[in-house]
């Protein structure tokens, strides 16, 4: 199967468990491999046939700068849901990276994997 990406979509967010995370918003940064056939819109040339991965991050966008989440593992799976519900893609890989929330860690964060059922 083909894959659209999405690599490295910065968006601020309230995210955290600890009351100091509480009161600010911080980046998160996302990854986001789409499994879809990409042979109708090779064949068309016609952005509608795609999965238009402008579409997907500006929901994203308007999603995650929106939420109010503890934790990130809780965030990937509403974002993972939120691309197979909306864009009626297969399967999506999402890697969502929480940056200097570890000491002496570039970042820390989690990689699912979900698809349809």
């Amino acid at each position: 199967m083909d894959k659209v990406f999405i690599e490295g979509l910065e968006i601020e967010a309230l995210i955290g468990i600890y009351d100091w995370e509480r009161r600010i918003r911080q980046s998160l940064v996302f990854d986001v491999e789409m499994a879809f056939d990409n042979r109708k819109p090779a064949a068309s040339d016609a952005i509608e046939d795609t999965l238009n991965y402008k579409d997907v991050s500006k929901r994203l966008i308007d999603f995650v700068s929106q939420s109010d989440f503890g934790l990130v593992e809780t965030l990937a799976e509403r974002c993972a849901a939120l691309i197979l519900d909306e864009f009626g893609v297969q399967e999506v890989r999402l890697k969502l990276s929480k940056p200097g929330a570890v000491r002496g860690a570039r970042a820390v964060g989690v990689i699912i994997e979900r698809s349809r059922s």
